[in-house]
Order: structure tokens, then C-alpha cells, then sequence
């Protein structure tokens, strides 16, 4: 049996960072990048990632930012770019919409709510924020306390995510009535 490495050599890394860059157009590699991001990075650094020029990347952020796919923060210097969580949630459940009929939305969404009560039961509180995980006395059961908290704010996560797919599905593809 050959033993396995779970870090790729940097010759595999460079090979698959080629092919890409070969294989995607700017705009993309810029807006792949975008959405890779977990906090907030300079126009310079996101270039740097998506191997193309500074003023491309700042070209293609500004126009991500107006889509609605990025935030652009102007006021620092120079300016930072992140990724809209709000934008994936909304094409979440656009996807959510397309597979799904009103109905199994609706009643996704009953189901959901149902496993929410037994959240706010269990912890006497209406949300997960609420809910101090380090007032136990053990390791085990602060860890325990933070899976469920975690599974609360999942669970809440999916209820916005349904309810979004539902109106999107009952309406059309709006939010509102047309």
C-alpha cells in the first residue's frame, strides 16, 4: 500500500493553478476568488490569486460589487472586496425552487419550524444567540452544548433558505407578486 500525503507537491499545485488560468477567462478566475474569500482583501491580493493585473481585478470586483456577488469597502485604502453571503444564499434558493414544487417547500419549511421548537424547548430561549455554551462543568458537555447551538443556527439558516425558495417558487421567480 503506498502511502498518502493529503498535501499535493507544489509541482500538482502549479499544474492545476496553469490549467485553470489557461482554461478561465479573467472575469471568472476573479470571480472564483471572490467567492473563496472569508473576510475582506485588497483589490492587489485578489489579483494575486486570480493571476491577472491589479486594475483587471478592481475592474471585475467593481462590477462584481454592483451584481450584487461582492461588497467593495471604498472607504479603506485601498479598497477591500469580499463575497455576499447574501448573494449565495439567494441563489441557494433559487436552486431550492427550481427542484421543488410550492408544496414540498411549504411543508419543508412546517418541518423545519417543527425541529426549531424543540431547539427553543430544549434551551428556553427563542434563538440560538441566546444560548451560553461555557456555563457547563465539563469539557464534554460544553462541546456537546456547541454541536446542538451550532445545529440551531444550521437549522435557522435552512428555514430562511426554504422560506426564500418558497416565495421565489410561488411567485415566479420574485420575491414579491409581480
Amino acid at each position: 500500500m503506498t502511502d498518502f500525503d493529503p498535501v499535493p507537491s507544489q509541482d500538482a499545485i502549479d499544474d492545476v493553478r496553469s490549467r485553470w488560468r489557461e482554461s478561465t477567462d479573467t472575469f471568472r478566475r476573479v470571480y472564483e476568488t471572490v467567492l473563496g474569500t472569508t473576510e475582506p482583501m485588497s483589490y492587489a491580493d485578489i489579483a494575486s490569486t486570480a493571476e491577472c493585473s491589479p486594475n483587471a481585478a478592481k475592474k471585475h470586483l467593481d462590477r462584481l460589487a454592483e451584481m450584487g456577488v461582492a461588497r467593495a469597502h471604498h472607504d479603506a485604502q485601498p479598497a477591500r472586496y469580499e463575497r455576499n453571503d447574501g448573494y449565495l444564499e439567494w441563489q441557494e434558493a433559487n436552486r431550492l425552487a427550481a427542484e421543488s414544487t410550492v408544496d414540498e417547500l411549504v411543508d419543508r419549511v412546517a418541518t423545519l419550524e417543527r425541529r426549531r421548537d424543540d431547539f427553543v424547548d430544549e434551551f428556553g430561549t427563542t434563538t440560538p444567540s441566546d444560548v451560553s455554551v461555557y456555563d457547563r462543568d465539563s469539557h464534554e458537555a460544553i462541546h456537546t452544548r456547541m454541536e446542538r447551538v451550532g445545529d440551531w443556527h444550521a437549522l435557522e439558516r435552512d428555514i430562511r433558505l426554504y422560506e426564500l425558495a418558497r416565495q421565489i417558487a410561488q411567485n415566479d421567480g420574485h420575491l414579491i407578486p409581480a
